[in-house]
């Protein structure tokens, strides 16, 4: 009987472990059944687990429902674990951080620029161009909330640790304009290349210099000043920059 009975609880323990380690589907389910965002929030936050926050993940999960607020909770559970990299000097083959994001020098570490949910609606006709099958046009972007969780004081130091294969200046940097309880931008889908001048609307010309592979300094405009701006990741796979989609945007507001 002793020995059926271990089996049971060994059997229970592990059961519910499985169900404590959440993921995307996991979610998913759990918008499905009609859970509270407050409830589904608070799981993701009170539970170990592992979320894919890729566009293409991120539009997956906004088609099955789940909420902006959700979504947001899952990016930064996703991403916020990780520790602050201290700031030395780069090497032959390696740099001060090691992971694709956007970071900002906090004291001597390098932290970790959590993203937030951004919703995506095209303005005006999109074009395509080059032969690379590029989707080019005018995009709207929003963000909830009047101000981005991420509060820096200048002077701003800022990295970027790029996808394999991807340049810097796929990378935009953005302004954007606070309205009442949330912040909107518009720019273009397709990335900008600033060599060519292609930065426009909400779009901040900026430089970058290389300090280790896949890794980039971005040198903010000296008459940058207060406000709210992020950096915008190239699309990914959502090429056509379709009504409704959503990304993300690594979010900041410079402080007085």
């Amino acid at each position: 009987m002793r020995s059926k009975f271990s089996l049971v609880v060994i059997a229970f323990a592990a059961l519910a472990f499985a169900q404590s380690a959440m993921n995307n589907e996991s979610v998913i389910k759990m918008a499905k059944a009609g859970l509270s965002d407050d409830v589904i929030v608070g799981s993701i936050n009170g539970q170990p687990g592992s979320y894919k926050t890729s566009t293409d993940d991120l539009i997956a999960l906004k088609t099955a429902g789940v909420s902006d607020k959700v979504i947001g909770a899952m990016i930064s559970k996703s991403s916020g674990g990780a520790p602050a990299v201290a700031g030395a000097p780069a090497m032959a083959g390696a740099g001060p951080v090691n992971e694709v994001g956007v970071y900002y020098k906090k004291g001597d570490a390098w932290t970790d620029l959590n993203p937030e949910v951004v919703n995506f609606k095209t303005g005006g006709v999109l074009k395509s161009i080059g032969t690379a099958g590029i989707v080019k046009g005018d995009i709207n972007g929003h963000l909830n909330g009047e101000h981005s969780p991420n509060a820096l004081k200048t002077p701003i130091e800022i990295l970027i640790y790029t996808p394999e294969g991807t340049a810097p200046t796929e990378y935009q940097l953005i302004r954007l304009h606070a309205q009442k309880d949330s912040r909107e931008f518009r720019t273009m889908t397709g990335g900008v290349l600033h060599s060519s001048g292609g930065a426009t609307r909400d779009s901040v010309p900026f430089e970058h210099k290389k300090i280790a592979a896949r890794t980039y300094q971005i040198i903010l405009p000296a008459d940058l000043g207060p406000g709210e701006y992020g950096i915008l990741p190239p699309s990914g796979g959502d090429a056509t920059g379709s009504s409704g989609r959503i990304g993300k945007l690594y979010s900041f507001h410079i402080l007085e």
